[in-house]
């Protein structure tokens, strides 16, 4: 069998035209789900309330490095160099502020946010010492896959980058513009990964060779193989994951769960943990949609 971990894939075809009307229903994502799994009240807020957010350094730095690396592989593949990407950081992020002027609120001044653009090169940087996008071609980037259980539940979410081998075999590849988290973080990581794998094998019935994690933060990788039982797994643990949110939504009983993403939660002043009473609970009707937007996993460091 070809080694996926030294995957270098010719040309791919075009991919299918995206549906222009999704179906609608209950639907998970990882994103949401990992924001469940962590608190409850923190995926009501996200979900039912639809609280607004403010932008955070951190996760407007991920969003510029992903944009930056997803118009990287425009390029011809001669051209996809450090230089080039250095070149794309000030045209993507100009694109990002015309999109959400609010994200000029974040630094004190030009000095704050010149450091802040240094930051996101460096992280750059650090991609090119993990691997040379020369010699890759990826089948897609920034994928929206989406599959239906037997229970009705669609879990759909958004993939950095699949590579596809001349023999099929997937790579699926995500980004993280932060530090490999401690073990204690480690499996939520590997979860999204399992998620996504899941998806793709409801969806074209074939298992991804590896999940690969990509640490920019600090320049580690994680790679994982998974197999038919570890897919079946995740797929036992989102049913009964989607059944919580159920039960909570039935008995309106969204309860915090302390710990030490606490720290960096928006929330603080809502929350009973702190001293905060949340907004009355919105009606949710019986069959409503209980997905919110699809975004990126929290990425700390």
């Amino acid at each position: 069998m070809e080694e996926v971990a030294a995957l270098e894939v010719p040309a791919p075809s075009p991919a299918p035209a995206e549906e222009e009307q999704r179906p609608h229903g209950p639907a998970l994502s990882p994103s949401r789900a990992g924001d469940f799994m962590t608190c409850p009240l923190l995926y009501r807020f996200r979900v039912i309330d639809k609280l607004p957010e403010p932008p955070s350094p951190a996760a407007a730095r991920g969003t510029l490095v992903h944009a930056v690396l997803e118009r990287l592989f425009d390029r011809p593949r001669a051209e996809r160099t450090p230089d080039v990407a250095h070149d794309l950081v000030q045209p993507q992020w100009e694109r990002l502020l015309a999109d959400e002027p609010e994200l000029s609120t974040l630094f004190a001044g030009p000095d704050d946010r010149d450091a802040w653009l240094r930051d996101a090169v460096t992280i750059l940087d650090r991609y090119f010492q993990l691997e040379d996008p020369r010699r890759l071609e990826p089948a897609d980037r920034e994928l929206y896959v989406e599959a239906r259980l037997d229970s009705g539940l669609r879990l759909r979410g958004y993939i950095d980058r699949l590579d596809v081998a001349a023999t099929g075999e997937i790579r699926v590849v995500d980004y993280k513009t932060g530090k490999a988290p401690p073990p204690d973080f480690e499996a939520r990581a590997l979860f999204q990964m399992k998620f996504y794998a899941l998806v793709l094998w409801r969806a074209r019935g074939t298992i991804p060779r590896l999940l690969q994690l990509m640490y920019l933060g600090d320049g580690q990788v994680v790679r994982y193989a998974p197999d038919e039982a570890d897919l079946r797994a995740t797929e036992r643990k989102v049913k009964a994951l989607w059944e919580a949110i159920e039960r909570a939504r039935t008995s309106g009983d969204w309860r915090p769960r302390p710990g030490r993403l606490c720290e960096w939660c928006a929330h603080q002043a809502l929350c009973p943990e702190f001293g905060g009473t949340p907004p009355p609970l919105p009606e949710v009707p019986e069959g409503a949609e209980l997905s919110g937007d699809d975004g990126p996993v929290d990425e700390l460091g």
